[in-house]
């Protein structure tokens, strides 16, 4: 379980207790800082790396200012998880606690309208985009068409045809806050994230990985992240650089997914917290970096040290996201056989049985993960890929993912 906080230890409030806030939570524990997690859901796994379990959504913006004051902490932190990242930022600001972000450029951030709006005005590059509320006319096809205020592939589909985008658009505006749909023209080329940290209006790239996609009914699924990218990725670095400077993200962790098309990067998104794809840890088997703790100090407001250990550094690694089938789970099989794959770090599986698990679209339903370090990226991805063979999914109901 790690080191037990004491009274003393600095308070910090950690919005959401999920797969995605995982990696912090365990950090901040083992640091001995006293834990304070939120979360809509009581049986969130995170939680037992709490010192204490609010059952509050992140979401709620109201609760986590009564929270945040009535648990007199020290900071706040919303990983892996965007629209929590502007509520973290104004609870911070209204209780003058220290935050590397402010409310309005974490606003920016968590709004994929106003950021599109800003990164226009910089010219920074990015996909051929419009806003709607229903309408169709004029919009590019092949697209992409989320909602303007959803993280990841909420309510997100992809459309080649356009008779498809009547009901993409439709499923946009019903799942957003604002009522908003964003149609982005469909950028081809290889996506990578850059996982970077900024100290004092300096950004400091850290990770640059290789988002590898398989190919479903559903839609493309992100199946594993793996480092280091075999592109060239200077000039996505480039790109990723201004964006954060255009958002005004001085402070803290940021998470940008950028597209190489054969004219050049554009930048997809960008999120102003650590990913929720266990993205910091592989960052500390990559670098030696501590991401999740340099994102600690910064919402507590400490000093941060942005250097790799070269003692602690790897040849390649990966995380490799486990895809279960459609249907009940029931059981899970081979979980401590995969953990002795040599190079592998952690294996774990999120879910408990009784979930049910609907087409793979969206970041929730993603069974578990593989975290493998190795010579190459090749090496790694080849020992992660060995050891989800072994971690079975018994299911009811079971229709196979192709």
């Amino acid at each position: 379980m790690g080191i037990s906080a004491s009274p003393a230890d600095p308070r910090l409030l950690v919005l959401g207790a999920g797969p995605a806030q995982l990696g912090l939570l365990r950090a901040a524990r083992e640091r001995g800082i006293f834990v304070i997690a939120c979360d809509r859901d009581p049986d969130a796994m995170g939680f037992e790396f709490a010192d204490r379990r609010a059952i509050v959504s992140a979401e709620d913006e109201a609760a986590v200012g009564m929270l945040a004051k009535a648990e007199r902490v020290d900071g706040l932190i919303a990983p892996g998880i965007d629209w929590p990242v502007a509520i973290a930022a104004r609870v911070a600001a209204r209780l003058g606690l220290p935050h590397p972000v402010t409310p309005d450029a974490a606003v920016r951030s968590v709004s994929k309208q106003r950021q599109r709006e800003c990164l226009g005005e910089h010219g920074v590059p990015q996909p051929e985009w419009r806003v709607t509320r229903g309408e169709t006319a004029g919009a590019p096809v092949p697209c992409v068409v989320k909602p303007a205020d959803r993280q990841g592939q909420h309510g997100l589909t992809l459309v080649r045809e356009r008779d498809e985008l009547g009901d993409a658009v439709a499923l946009a505006v019903s799942e957003s806050r604002s009522g908003v749909a964003l149609v982005e023209k469909l950028v081809e080329g290889p996506e990578v994230t850059v996982n970077a940290f900024s100290v004092g209006g300096e950004l400091h790239p850290l990770t640059v990985t290789d988002r590898l996609v398989a190919e479903t009914p559903a839609f493309g699924v992100a199946v594993a992240h793996a480092w280091p990218s075999d592109e060239n990725v200077d000039r996505a670095v480039e790109v990723v650089r201004n964006a954060v400077e255009a958002l005004g993200i001085a402070g803290g962790p940021t998470y940008t997914q950028v597209r190489l098309a054969p004219d050049g990067p554009r930048v997809m998104e960008v999120a102003a917290r650590l990913g929720g794809g266990h993205d910091a840890e592989l960052c500390h088997v990559s670098l030696g970096i501590d991401l999740n703790g340099l994102a600690i100090s910064a919402a507590l407001g400490e000093e941060v040290d942005v250097a790799p250990n070269p003692d602690a550094a790897t040849g390649g690694a990966c995380v490799r996201f486990l895809v279960p089938p459609e249907g009940t789970l029931e059981s899970v099989e081979g979980l401590g056989e995969a953990t002795q794959i040599e190079g592998v770090v952690e294996a774990r599986v999120y879910r408990r049985p009784g979930f049910q698990f609907g087409p793979f679209r969206r970041g929730s339903d993603r069974a578990g993960f593989v975290l493998a370090v190795g010579d190459s990226q090749e090496d790694a991805l080849a020992r992660a890929n060995r050891a989800a063979a072994l971690i079975r999914f018994e299911m009811t109901d079971a229709r196979a993912v192709v």
